[in-house]
């Protein structure tokens, strides 16, 4: 008797189901897990987000990052290649919504930098960008006799490389003299404020004598003991105050100075 062969099962054509189930139960714990997540670092993401919005409104962070992506050609390795849009075209440096523009000096920052090298190694000077403008420090144990305000001709040829920086920029320049807190009185100066004003007034007349800066240009401002850049407590902070600033001006600074008034007209030549 011949066997009967086994009916073949009908597919089953709802199999996927058994994934497709698998698949949303993995994306509702997901879903889960992400909510979850949000809801526990709710405080810290929002103390994350202020902290980038503070970073991005500080001036000193639009400074720097103007200095590597803002290089100069010819310049190595500061990003020379990041001063030009789509097709090599160059970007038009302007202010931000700060009135803060630094575009303009971050060129003079890197050549300072450059030729100032050995005496910023040394510890003579310090170049930086601040919300005032370009700054170059000049400590006073290299370029004044203690508590004097006679410049030292040894400094001459590094106060010209500065100089011809600044010949070359329409900016007017403030020289603001420092002194640490250690009251001063002898027979010339009767306080730290006569001592920081008159080492302002000493640089102005050098750069005007020597180096041919317009005077109209200059300012003089003496802050004595009251703008440290150090500790007052330790002997080396208290040097590292003894200074005079050399500030270019930015544009939004030059809108805080007063009016200059105009230069004199030029008297006709005699007959």
């Amino acid at each position: 008797m011949p066997r009967k062969s086994k009916r073949a099962e009908p597919e089953n054509h709802e199999r996927w189901l058994v994934s497709y189930s698998d698949l949303l139960t993995l994306l509702l714990a997901f879903f889960v897990v992400m909510f979850a997540s949000s809801n526990a670092d709710k405080g810290k993401a929002q103390k994350v987000s202020e902290s980038v919005r503070n970073a991005l409104e500080d001036d000193r962070l639009r400074a720097v990052l103007a200095s590597i992506l803002g290089g100069t050609r010819g310049v190595r390795e500061r990003g020379n290649a990041m001063m030009h849009g789509p097709g090599g075209v160059e970007k038009k440096a302007g202010s931000d919504k700060n009135g803060a523009a630094y575009a303009d000096l971050v060129p003079s920052l890197q050549l300072l930098n450059l030729e100032l090298r050995e005496e910023i190694k040394a510890g003579k000077m310090q170049v930086e960008l601040a919300q005032r403008g370009l700054v170059v420090s000049l400590r006073e144990a290299a370029f004044f006799p203690s508590g004097e305000d006679t410049i030292s001709p040894d400094t001459y040829p590094t106060i010209g490389k500065v100089a011809n920086v600044v010949l070359r920029l329409p900016n007017p320049v403030r020289l603001e003299g420092h002194t640490d807190s250690v009251p001063i009185h002898n027979s010339r100066f009767r306080s730290n404020w006569e001592l920081s004003a008159a080492r302002g007034i000493a640089m102005l007349n050098l750069l005007e004598v020597r180096f041919k800066i317009p005077r109209a240009r200059l300012a003089v401002a003496g802050y004595a003991e009251n703008a440290p850049v150090d500790s007052n407590d330790t002997a080396e902070g208290r040097a590292h105050n003894r200074r005079v600033d050399i500030v270019v001006l930015t544009a939004a600074a030059m809108e805080r100075e007063p009016p200059t008034a105009p230069p004199p007209p030029a008297s006709p030549p005699r007959r």
